[in-house]
């Protein structure tokens, strides 16, 4: 017989509701019963990730204790090792995770781990061996910058700054993803002394943080004499830049110009993925000239 491990206590109005559909519905092979506690120790995860990982972890592991024939469970319990630090375990629970789910949606955290247990080498393979195509525009970014991430582990800056050069890093649109690649690229181009360059991407890097801030609250952000105006209702946030959204197939986009912004020195060809039609092109009289190769350093919290 094994011993019962103790599991942490779960608050009474913490149900399996509280759990996205999405996920519980991936809990219907078990018992009502079991199920339902699953659940009801997924959602505490969520709840508690952001302010108290070592509770989340707790409740991870309790879970997958029940549950660890379900992909989410080994998923979530990945996520929450790779918030204590516990980069073994991640790597092993990524790895059950993909071979259960068959999805490489986790790519980038397998890369960020392998850095973290001391191996750029294999987090460079890992990396190398995924078709990128076949992945989201988001996915593609977190990869790219764990990749760059790996090649300043190898001391490899230059590397690290091609690593970022992707088509997703369009400085004048603004993406669930933007902010973490534009402040990356301009960390590599800081250590390699490109000072210009770098102040230009991390003031990008606020400006796009700022727009995205307002979703959920507007579904356009016009920007017009230093306020950030709604098509329906007028806020006094002050913002550098112009910003129009639009959407991809994966995630909602804002355009993000100004005239009073800095220029990059050398610019960044458009998205490949984004179409004409769901996007504001920017004016050619404030389109940014052709740029060099651009890169950024890992994602990854433990890291930054």
């Amino acid at each position: 017989m094994r011993e019962r491990i103790p599991e942490p206590p779960l608050p009474d109005e913490i149900t399996a509701r509280d759990l996205h559909p999405s996920a519980r519905n991936e809990l219907k092979t078990l018992s009502k019963e079991n199920a339902e506690q699953v659940a009801r120790h997924l959602a505490m995860v969520a709840q508690l990730i952001d302010d108290d990982p070592a509770r989340a972890h707790e409740h991870a592991l309790a879970a997958s204790r029940r549950a660890g024939r379900v992909a989410v469970v080994r998923e979530t319990l990945a996520i929450t090792a790779y918030g204590v630090g516990d980069f073994a375990l991640a790597l092993r629970e990524l790895r059950t995770y993909r071979r259960i789910s068959g999805n490489d949606d986790q790519i980038a955290l397998i890369v960020d781990s392998e850095r973290g247990v001391g191996r750029p080498d294999r987090a460079l393979e890992e990396g190398r061996a995924v078709d990128r195509a076949s992945l989201s525009p988001a996915v593609r970014v977190a990869l790219a910058i764990a990749m760059s991430g790996a090649r300043l582990d190898r001391g490899e800056t230059e590397l690290a700054l091609g690593e970022l050069e992707i088509p997703e890093l369009d400085p004048d649109r603004a993406f669930e993803w933007s902010p973490a690649l534009f402040s990356a690229r301009a960390a590599v181009l800081e250590d390699l002394g490109r000072t210009d360059e770098a102040a230009f991407w991390a003031q990008r890097a606020d400006v796009a943080a700022a727009a995205l801030g307002h979703d959920g609250e507007f579904d356009e952000i016009i920007v017009e004499d230093g306020l950030v105006e709604d098509v329906e209702d007028v806020n006094d946030t002050e913002t550098d830049t112009d910003a129009g959204s639009g959407s991809d197939a994966d995630a909602p986009e804002h355009d993000v110009d100004s005239a009073d912004s800095p220029r990059e020195p050398e610019a960044h060809p458009e998205s490949e993925s984004e179409s004409e039609s769901e996007s504001v092109p920017v004016p050619e009289s404030e389109a940014q000239p052709e740029s060099e190769e651009a890169s950024t350093p890992k994602r990854s919290e433990s890291d930054h």
